[in-house]
């Protein structure tokens, strides 16, 4: 499902859809088999700092919070135009900042799963700021994702059209400001100038696509949110089976 919509995207992203491609969020039929493992005594940050504030980009895109060296590493795959991705930050992201990544007995890392330009747009500017400030823009993604969608559907479709035929270096800016992205992102932090500057760049586009469909390959991801735990994929999307899953395997 999910490749062959990135088919269609291709990586100078020339063709991307301009339909909102919800279909493949949802829960993954993949299993991750079992984990285990003993408790895990809390790792102290650096004298001065806390573990939650340490975010930095890993090598394959994502952005990771947390202990680098952590036993227990958490990756999401997640969209930003996926309700079922909302709703798992909605329910998980005090505790999974403020307990297991504080603790230092996990890292969490999300990596952008774009499926449509809308996504893509939305990827390309919660990127534009610091490292600290993304999950932060994440999640006020989004809690706001209902409106931002509706706001993309409202746009007229020809605008969409004319918008799509542009060169990468306008195409995505042209996206923000027909979906009032512009405005929502710079009421929290990433100024106008700051996001045009950041779409202008068709190679980050690019990367985006290209991550997406390599790791779709690589990793099998077939629906949105994803979960990787120390490299095994899981077969489990709700906080409450990963929280579970994470003591298992010894946060607690």
């Amino acid at each position: 499902m999910i490749r062959h919509t990135l088919r269609h995207l291709g990586l100078g992203v020339l063709a991307i859809p301009l339909v909102l491609g919800l279909s493949a969020c949802g829960k993954s039929d993949e299993s991750g088999g079992t984990l285990s493992g003993e408790p895990i005594e809390a790792i102290a940050p650096p004298d001065g700092e806390s573990w939650q504030d340490m975010v930095s980009v890993t090598e394959e895109g994502g952005y990771r919070m947390g202990n680098p060296e952590a036993p227990i590493k958490l990756i999401e795959y997640g969209s930003l135009t996926c309700p079922h991705c909302a709703h798992f930050t909605e329910e998980s992201s005090d505790e999974l900042r403020d307990e297991f990544v504080a603790s230092g007995r996990v890292s969490y890392e999300f990596r952008n799963f774009v499926m449509n330009p809308l996504d893509l747009t939305m990827a390309m500017t919660v990127r534009c700021g610091s490292p600290q400030s993304f999950f932060a823009l994440v999640e006020q993604t989004f809690a706001n994702q209902t409106t931002l969608i509706d706001n993309w559907s409202k746009t007229d479709e020809a605008a969409l059209e004319q918008a799509n035929g542009l060169p990468p270096e306008q195409r995505y800016q042209a996206f923000a400001q027909l979906a009032g992205l512009d405005e929502f992102y710079a009421a929290r932090g990433i100024s106008t100038d700051q996001s045009m500057t950041c779409l202008a760049d068709g190679q980050t586009a690019e990367a985006l696509v290209k991550a997406t469909s390599e790791q779709s390959e690589e990793f099998d991801i077939t629906g949105t949110p994803s979960f990787m735990v120390n490299g095994q994929k899981l077969d489990i999307n709700t906080w409450a089976e990963v929280k579970a899953r994470l003591e298992t395997l010894g946060a607690r």
